[in-house]
């Protein structure tokens, strides 16, 4: 089975068997309509990559490992858009979850989705039980404070603003961070070796969401674009230019890639990031580049 589809399937199998005739049904369908269909799923896809590159011995503890990091990264995509932050109409091409549902379903679906994150991993507890205590610390730091991905929405709110590396680190990087760290626990390693190659994934992440934010077209990019500059956050395309922004972004992906520790699928891994690494640019930036 391949990644995508694994991650899918996991996804599915875990959404139905939290389904009941008893679920209040259009929360249930707020939570499905924010997790499907997906966008990259490039977070719980980097676990799994570096789950397989460190023995992948305990599958079970990766899939819930790799569903838990999406179903986080579902909800904050849910509270993001919600008017009293970003107030956008549009994520992954289709009406955000507060416009299809109301604000008041939009606001429990993603806390119902941060729950069944941890819900899931401790469901997986039977085939790595000693496992579990690491996993669920390495989740909720990426959700709470100080660094987890609450805290980088929360910089957004204060009047004096944040530097743009930490607004960076926080808001994104705190997930891709946890999505190393937690396949490779969930394999049996130590995480703490992982999570530089995770961080900086994530600023480089959060790099080129800043260029597709004012470079990218809005339908290919599937929600609006301009947003930086009409909330006042901080950019890497205001701050550095659009070569700065590219030149970081290649540096932060290279750094990520000199951190990967020895592990039996080292060279397998680096590979994929240099791929995956090549889409972060909006389409029209990639091909001048090429």
């Amino acid at each position: 089975m391949d990644t995508s589809t694994r991650i899918e399937s996991v996804l599915q199998d875990v959404l139905a068997r939290r389904e009941s005739p008893d679920s209040p049904p259009r929360l249930a369908d707020a939570v499905r309509y924010a997790v499907f269909p997906g966008g990259g799923r490039m977070r719980p896809r980097l676990a799994l990559a570096v789950a397989g590159a460190c023995g992948d011995d305990a599958p079970d503890a990766a899939n819930a490992a790799a569903a838990a990091i999406e179903m986080l990264h579902c909800a904050s995509l849910i509270h993001d858009d919600l008017p009293c932050f970003d107030d956008a109409q549009v994520r992954r091409g289709k009406p955000s979850v507060h416009v299809a549902y109301g604000e008041r379903l939009a606001v429990l679906a993603g806390d119902a989705l941060i729950v069944l994150a941890f819900e899931t991993l401790a469901d997986a507890a039977a085939s790595a039980p000693e496992r579990l205590p690491a996993l669920l610390r390495t989740l909720g730091r990426s959700v709470g404070l100080p660094s987890g991905i609450c805290a980088g929405q929360a910089w957004e709110c204060e009047p004096n603003g944040v530097p743009l590396d930490k607004y960076e680190q926080l808001k994104t990087g705190s997930l891709f961070a946890a999505a190393t760290v937690i396949g490779a626990e969930a394999a049996g390693r130590d995480g703490q070796p992982w999570r530089t190659l995770g961080a900086k994934l994530g600023e480089a992440y959060q790099v080129a969401d800043d260029i597709r934010d004012v470079y990218a077209d809005a339908e290919d990019l599937g929600k609006p674009t301009g947003r930086d500059e009409a909330l006042d956050r901080p950019s890497a395309v205001r701050e550095l230019g659009l070569e700065g922004a590219k030149a970081r972004l290649n540096t932060l992906v290279e750094d990520a890639v000199a951190s990967i520790p020895q592990c039996p699928g080292r060279d397998q891994l680096i590979q994929l990031i240099r791929s995956e690494t090549k889409r972060f640019l909006p389409k029209s930036l990639a091909q001048a580049a090429a």
